[in-house]
């Protein structure tokens, strides 16, 4: 890595801080010149202007705002796990943690980060200063040269080694607590190792771990890459990338109106943490054919339970609406929603087509599915009635089971507020999923058959 580039960049961003103040002395000192036309007064007015320019230009010097900079760095703490996420009132220390090389990473933690973003906590007005620290040139820190003792990127912009061990010392304050503590409003668990002996563990809140995950998520639901992929995905088109989603994730927001005052990551990330499902699945086998019910959509049998969640989605997102709520963006996710509750119903159905052991399972006495549930979830038949298989390569059923499952959806998401009629039935019924679905079925039917 060339030191000169981060040095480089030392002395830019000192740049970048010292401009807007220039800026905002230039702009009050031509308004109050606009006003004056006695000469004395606009000579006073410049020679304060130009005494202040000459007070920024000297702090704003890389050697003095260095100086500045690592006496205030103590303010601040640079860390990986912060204590004001688990309470915003908790004075108690906060962490910064590298991990261990010889930690195994089949688990999801801190550690598993490569490259881990590093938080700041303390005093807001001391934050120019983490920015500093965190400055990158080729994939390397500020900070991270300091923790190794390679001091090269200031010392090009020491006076001496005095001033550079100043500098070292005041800046490697921030990676280090001096007086170690908890606090009341901690977490705090009591851990038995041995007969009345235990130790006291407080876990804190890895916001390094929560960044990378909002990161990613972010990036699988908003980024235009991920705007393209669901595009070619609702219009059947192929793609070259995988579509990433995270279903049923949970939001918790911290810090309330003011992020910034649990840390400066937290205020990046807009106050909010994503929570991912941790339930353990649900594994749902398919033991009988659908004997002793009308039709597969009826309530309380294996289908609807199998959809609830995915229906209780799609009801709440409706509910959000507004009546004159009509965009692309609305139809899509509605669409989206619909989807999910198309996989399920044909996951379902794979699970029953699937079972040749239950062949001519529909011509049992108990069956009272209608005929075109029939011939949709008992394709093998046809093997042995002639009649069934000339209905069902008909097609005709498959308009029905259409009806049927718009029907079904439109029950489903009704409620006092909200009413559905024969347009929304026929909206889902006509579904592009629903249609693709059905004839990808028929045809990999078609070939397991011949």
């Amino acid at each position: 890595m060339s030191q000169n580039g981060l040095t480089a960049l030392i002395v830019e961003y000192i740049a970048s801080r010292k401009q807007p103040k220039l800026e905002a002395l230039e702009k009050e000192t031509a308004k109050k010149l606009a006003v004056l036309t006695d000469s004395e007064e606009i000579a006073v007015v410049k020679q304060t202007a130009l005494e202040q320019r000459q007070e920024l230009e000297k702090n704003y010097a890389p050697r003095n705002w260095l100086t500045d900079a690592a006496s205030r760095a103590g303010q601040i703490s640079l860390v990986t796990h912060a204590l004001k996420f688990t309470h915003s009132d908790a004075k108690g220390s906060s962490i910064f943690s590298s991990g261990s090389l010889e930690q195994t990473t089949n688990t999801l933690s801190t550690s598993s980060l490569s490259q881990p973003a590093v938080d700041a906590v303390g005093n807001a007005a001391a934050l120019d200063v983490a920015k500093l620290l965190q400055l990158e040139y080729e994939g390397e820190s500020l900070i991270a040269c300091l923790g190794r003792d390679n001091t090269v990127p200031l010392a090009e912009l020491a006076e001496n080694p005095q001033q550079l061990e100043q500098w070292v010392a005041g800046f490697k304050q921030v990676l280090t607590d001096k007086h170690l503590s908890s606090h009341t409003f901690a977490k705090q668990i009591y851990f038995p190792i041995g007969p009345g002996e235990y130790h006291l563990l407080s876990p804190l809140f890895s916001s390094s771990l929560a960044h990378a995950m909002h990161s990613r998520i972010s990036e699988a639901r908003f980024s235009d890459a991920s705007k393209e992929i669901y595009q070619a995905f609702k219009t059947g088109d192929w793609h070259p990338d995988p579509r990433v989603i995270y279903p049923k994730t949970a939001v918790v927001n911290m810090g309330g109106t003011k992020p910034q005052n649990i840390s400066y990551l937290n205020s990046v990330r807009g106050g909010r943490a994503w929570l991912l499902p941790c339930a353990a699945p649900i594994w749902q086998s398919q033991n009988k054919p659908p004997l002793n019910q009308n039709s597969i959509f009826q309530e309380r049998k294996a289908f609807s339970a199998m959809a609830r969640d995915a229906v209780w989605q799609l009801k709440q997102y409706l509910r959000s609406l507004n009546p004159q709520d009509r965009n692309v963006e609305i139809r899509q996710q509605r669409a989206a929603f619909v989807d999910e509750i198309v996989d399920t119903l044909f996951s379902y159905v794979a699970g029953i087509q699937n079972r040749e052991d239950w062949q001519c399972w529909s011509m049992e006495e108990g069956c009272q599915l209608s005929r075109a549930q029939q011939l949709w979830l008992d394709p093998w038949r046809i093997k042995q009635d002639e009649d069934f298989q000339f209905e069902r390569e008909g097609g005709d059923w498959k308009k029905q089971i259409a009806i049927d499952f718009g029907v079904w959806l439109n029950h489903q998401l009704k409620t006092e507020e909200m009413r559905f009629s024969e347009v929304e039935r026929r909206e889902w019924s006509t579904t592009s999923l629903f249609k693709r679905r059905l004839r990808e079925f028929e045809q990999e039917f078609k070939e397991d058959f011949a």
